[in-house]
């Protein structure tokens, strides 16, 4: 595997491996919620990364403190980040997860520095901080406690239930610099979370986390996402998602279609010829063009949420993530570990 460019000391200046063999400590552990999964525990040299300027993300930072999600989300398009480091992008990516055991200290030091001017920092964006993983790791607590002591805002976008162990820190950081929160619920339909999502919390334990959050005064916003077509577009199922949605109080709602990336989208159109190979070729026509379906899908899809939250109180999003914080032209902070996919 390609280790060595996330170690705080390369040992040469021309490495262009991942992270240092030498540095990495391989772990398994013998308990239900982690069997069969192997953790590569590394110090990573950065953990800022800024986002490519060609994303449509609003927002220019994120931290990651982990690679790999034991969600298992069968369309997770982060799946081609395992392929930086040689590592399988379908069990493996599922599997094999990568702990930045320093991320917490880290981000703190980063903080600090004269060079960093307090921009948004953006977490959950490309793999889920609050898989199972943070359950032993526990590096949540450090990253957010950092955050809070340099009243830097950031936002948070999760599938897991975890976070609301971090309930009273998500408060003390809100009462000093912007907190966005929000919480991924694609549908609500129990046969479909279970095949395309199955190392998740169920949906209406997330609803749950947004009903939660809201009544200990933190706005949760929720990302319908992914709305998977001819599985999950369904106009009862839409309506049925956003009726759930609203009646758990969350502050807006913004829909997204699937999307098939290079990577995910092997991964999902073998899950698909083998759960529902009618859907084949349909898929194949729907995303003939690339990653994305066509506009006047994704228009429809939107139109149609947004009818329904209004209907049902919440109205339209506004795209559910703080509001865009311009990055003074600096040099790099830091060696960016990858370049950082980005979720849209």
């Amino acid at each position: 595997m390609r280790w060595d460019n996330l170690v705080e000391n390369p040992t040469t200046a021309g490495d262009t491996a991942l992270f240092a063999t030498s540095a990495v400590t391989t772990r398994t552990f013998d308990t239900p919620e982690f069997r069969g999964i192997t953790f590569h525990e590394i110090r990573a040299r950065s953990i800022l990364n800024r986002v490519p300027g060609a994303s449509r993300m609003p927002f220019e930072w994120t931290v990651n403190p982990y690679r790999g999600c034991t969600h298992a989300c069968v369309y997770c398009f982060a799946r081609k980040t395992h392929s930086y480091l040689d590592l399988d992008t379908g069990l493996g990516f599922d599997s094999q997860i990568v702990v930045k055991i320093n991320a917490p200290e880290l981000l703190r030091r980063q903080l600090a520095s004269r060079r960093w001017q307090g921009a948004h920092i953006a977490m959950g964006t490309n793999v889920d901080c609050y898989q199972r993983a943070e359950g032993r790791y526990q590096l949540m607590p450090g990253i957010i406690t950092a955050l809070r002591d340099h009243a830097n805002p950031f936002s948070i976008l999760t599938k897991g239930t975890l976070i609301l162990r971090d309930l009273e820190l998500l408060r003390q950081a809100a009462e000093v610099t912007e907190v966005g929160i929000s919480v991924s619920v694609g549908f609500t339909d129990p046969e479909l979370w279970r095949t395309v999502e199955p190392g998740t919390p169920s949906p209406e334990r997330r609803l749950d986390v947004v009903r939660t959050l809201t009544e200990h005064g933190i706005g949760c916003g929720v990302l319908m996402a992914p709305v998977i077509p001819f599985l999950g577009d369904h106009p009862d199922q839409l309506r049925a998602t956003v009726q759930a949605i609203a009646a758990a109080g969350a502050t807006s709602v913004t829909p997204l279609v699937l999307h098939l990336r290079p990577g995910a989208r092997e991964w999902f159109m073998a899950w698909l010829a083998q759960h529902h190979p009618h859907l084949v070729r349909r898929y194949e026509r729907l995303y003939a063009e690339g990653a994305y379906a066509p506009k006047w899908y994704q228009r429809r899809i939107t139109r149609h949420v947004h009818e329904l939250a209004r209907e049902f109180g919440i109205g339209p999003a506004d795209r559910g993530v703080p509001r865009r914080i311009p990055v003074p032209e600096e040099p790099e902070l830091a060696t960016p570990e990858a370049t950082q996919l980005t979720l849209l």
